[in-house]
């Protein structure tokens, strides 16, 4: 986490990049009904009801809830009532005062990083770069959250894509699937994270929350890979803690690292079998 200044962002809402309608794009969530649709992608299915993740999820620790993030659906209902669904592939823990890395660094308690300090499952939205925004999620342990850092969509891949065309240069070149969402900063444009989601709380908001993967519930550590965060690289030891997780193999993780994952070979089945939730 760097601090930048803050401005004042806002997605539009009304026009994509050619200057089309963006509810245009909107296909009454064509691609939300997924019995007989295959995405290239891992597909979403709906034969199961969706269970939405309550307030006892995000009571855990820094570590352990960025691993638990990971597998999940991240749900963003639109004003229309379109919701975006994308599986969270890649996290950051942030561990607060101890952590020279993070906003709460040494305790410090800011209008900004209020978020930080609040109950776990609090969202922590903040701008980079003054043009950009990020979203964490607050867990336990004081001033400790978690950073979204990369997802793979699964439905809604058309308003996502024009959601990220609108911050984009005329004329650029059409985004894949796995890159409308494979950072920071991009997952909040393609799913309209919008800087007045802070202080909200994840567990029992009307626009967005985090689901279970009904398919899968849990996902072996053995395709957890552990690796150092980006970005943090002036902050001496934190920058090299393996606090960053994502999982392994996946198209829609923004950056790879190959040693950490030949270092996974070494562990011993055991290990590999087990579960994080």
């Amino acid at each position: 986490m760097t601090t930048r200044k803050r401005k004042n962002l806002s997605l539009p809402q009304s026009e994509s990049a050619d200057g089309e309608p963006l509810k245009r794009l909107i296909q009454s969530q064509s691609d939300t009904n997924p019995v007989g649709h295959h995405h290239h992608l891992s597909p979403y299915f709906s034969m199961k009801d969706p269970v939405r993740l309550s307030d006892s999820f995000f009571h855990q620790s820094c570590v352990d809830l960025a691993k638990a993030f990971l597998g999940k659906v991240l749900v963003r209902k639109l004003t229309d009532g379109t919701e975006l669904r994308a599986r969270v592939v890649e996290t950051e823990a942030y561990l607060g005062g101890e952590d020279k890395a993070s906003h709460s660094a040494g305790g410090k308690r800011t209008e900004r990083n209020t978020a930080m300090f609040m109950k776990p499952g609090t969202i922590y939205v903040y701008p980079i770069y003054g043009i950009y925004l990020c979203m964490n999620i607050s867990s336990q342990g004081e001033g400790a959250a978690v950073l979204l850092r990369s997802l793979e969509p699964l439905s809604g891949h058309d308003v996502m894509r024009g959601l990220r065309a609108a911050k984009r240069k005329a004329g650029a070149k059409t985004l894949k699937d796995k890159e409308l969402c494979n950072g920071p900063s991009k997952l909040c444009q393609a799913l309209d994270v919008q800087r007045c989601f802070d202080r909200r709380d994840l567990a029992t908001d009307t626009e967005v929350w985090l689901e279970k993967d009904p398919e899968r519930e849990t996902v072996p550590a053995g395709e957890v890979v552990s690796a150092h965060r980006i970005g943090v690289e002036s902050h001496g030891e934190w920058a090299t803690k393996p606090l960053r997780f994502y999982l392994r193999g996946h198209p829609c993780v923004s950056v790879l690292n190959r040693d950490a994952e030949r270092q996974m070979h070494s562990q011993s089945p055991t290990d590999s079998q087990k579960t994080v939730s």
